[in-house]
């Protein structure tokens, strides 16, 4: 009889190769393989406005890569230093150690002026892809049951990041960022009673202090950047958690997800589409100088940059205020600014609104059940009308933000743009949802015709009795699939105003509330019926013409 001995080279049961041996050591104590089994081959839809989401990520992942190699070079302080660098017109001049350290990155260190470039563009990129990411999630319903969470952790992580890029840019202490920082400090000087108390915490002292620059440093690479990347890691769990959305169409049901397996498809493509997003951020880096420091010079709070415009994602909050009235109460020996008060507040209620919206839209339409099928925009005239009201109002303060440079460069009255921006604010998202729906309720008439008389295909018919008809081609099963899919909800009916003896019924103030907004969303002037069962066999059959 032969036995093993514990030197023998080969065990029963258990791997030779010493990679396996350490896989299966891990394994034991971590479980990766039943973690991996599980996730790894998880499926994920392939559509193009997917990719939206995988930009924001992959620009979060090059700020971060760029923010670390920055935070080498950068000094945040603003002790007063001499420049004697490269830069001959800025030589002998006074300056803080921030300026002077971003001087240093931009024409001394290698690379640096590259790396900074690539780390502002991807910040634009980053907050541009966010709203244009929230935009799809909005706009085909994706923020439904169960995603509520999901939207506020994307919509939290869209607020952080507007504050994150407003610390950024503040850092280099030049003169345009310093005109920024000045504009905040007003804002926040016009919050009652506590506005001074913050403003002397913020800056230790009278503006601007010795103190800001340090402190946006801490927040700007620290805070912020820790609280965005635990809420992307949550985003992107709850998306594993409760699986992805997917577009109707053939075999997509609410309980199944078709598409492309994780592993190795879907990391494939995502490792190829991130060193694309790199490559042309790097690109655009290269090309289009942003934020040129060194034609400001250093801040100075008795000068102000001329055409002095936020980054875009700021202009929102820029608008409100430059447009606004300068509104003033003066009572008891104190001055209410209401011409900055009433803006900073406007500001937080908008994002506030947003954040709440896929609740309000669940209370007012009753809708409680689970959806993993996305709508399409056409099918939900009123929420489609609100985000593109939403979207005009928020361009519509863009003009306002900057209205010196679009009355320079088109030779515009700024007193018309601003009247222009201060009318708009309140008749343009009106105009626009009423347009939008309009739009929406036509293209529904369009599918239903589609759907009973097909598609029309440019060949002309000759009837024998000499009517010239053109001759409509049927529409596949899928495309039948596609545009009869869908669900319409009918409105919350509160029933008869009397029980069945004669007694008025008792119905609360916000359920009759609720009922009304219900049948703006669903009514009959809000979605036009989609052609039933009946309708086509009747139409196909010959019996309708």
């Amino acid at each position: 009889m032969s036995t093993m001995t514990d030197d023998a080279p080969t065990r029963r049961g258990r791997p030779t190769n010493p990679g396996e041996r350490v896989a299966e050591w891990t394994d034991g104590r971590l479980g990766l393989y039943k973690l991996a089994k599980s996730n790894l081959r998880k499926i994920f839809p392939d559509h193009w406005s997917f990719m939206l989401g995988e930009i924001c990520l992959y620009s979060f992942v090059i700020l971060i890569l760029t923010g670390v190699y920055l935070t080498l070079f950068f000094h945040p302080s603003m002790n007063e230093v001499v420049y004697h660098g490269p830069y001959a017109p800025l030589d002998g001049v006074q300056m803080s150690e921030a300026y002077a350290s971003t001087m240093h990155i931009s024409f001394e260190v290698r690379g640096g002026l590259l790396v900074r470039q690539i780390h502002h563009w991807s910040a634009l990129i980053f907050i541009a892809a966010m709203i244009v990411h929230m935009m799809r999630v909005f706009f085909t319903g994706a923020f439904r049951k169960p995603r509520e969470l999901n939207w506020l952790f994307g919509w939290t992580l869209l607020f952080l990041g507007m504050f994150t890029g407003f610390t950024g840019y503040s850092l280099p202490d030049d003169l345009l960022s310093g005109t920024g920082v000045r504009f905040m400090e007003g804002a926040i000087l016009s919050v009652p009673i506590v506005g001074t108390y913050l403003s002397m915490f913020l800056f230790g002292g009278e503006f601007p202090g010795h103190d800001f620059v340090g402190r946006f440093y801490s927040v700007h690479i620290l805070l912020l950047p820790g609280l965005m990347a635990g809420l992307l890691v949550a985003h992107l769990i709850l998306v594993f958690f409760h699986k992805h959305t997917q577009f109707p169409g053939a075999g997509k049901t609410e309980k199944n997800v078709v598409g492309a397996p994780l592993m190795p498809i879907y990391m494939a493509k995502a490792g190829g589409f991130f060193f694309l997003v790199f490559g042309v951020i790097a690109a655009i880096a290269a090309v289009a100088t942003i934020n040129p420091i060194w034609t400001m010079g250093p801040y100075r709070p008795d000068q102000v940059s001329t055409g002095a415009q936020p980054d875009w994602y700021m202009g929102f909050s820029e608008g409100l205020i430059r447009v606004m009235p300068g509104w003033e109460i003066r009572a008891w020996g104190h001055t209410l600014v209401l011409g900055v008060f009433i803006p900073l507040l406007i500001f937080p209620l908008v994002m506030m609104a947003i954040a709440v919206y896929p609740f309000i839209e669940s209370w007012v339409t009753g809708d409680k059940n689970e959806h993993h099928l996305l709508d399409r925009p056409r099918n939900r005239p009123v929420r489609t009308g609100f985000g593109v009201a939403w979207l005009t109002e928020y361009f519509v303060l863009l003009i306002g933000g900057g209205n010196d440079l679009w009355a320079t460069h088109f030779h515009l009255s700024i007193n018309a743009i601003t009247w222009f921006v201060r009318v708009s604010f309140f008749v343009a998202p009106v105009i626009t949802f009423w347009i939008t729906k309009r739009i929406c309720l036509g293209l529904q008439r369009r599918d239903r015709d589609k759907v009973l008389h097909g598609r029309e295909s440019g060949i002309i018919k000759r009837l024998p009795h000499g009517e010239f008809i053109e001759v409509h081609e049927p529409l596949s099963q899928q495309q039948l699939h596609v545009l009869t899919a869908h669900e319409q909800p009918r409105p919350i009916d509160l029933g008869p105003e009397t029980d069945e003896n004669g007694v008025a019924r008792k119905v609360s103030p916000i359920a009759k509330v609720q009922a009304k907004l219900s049948q703006g969303f669903y009514g009959e002037h809000s979605q036009i019926p989609k052609p039933t069962a009946e309708e086509y066999e009747e139409i196909t059959s010959g019996h309708g013409h």
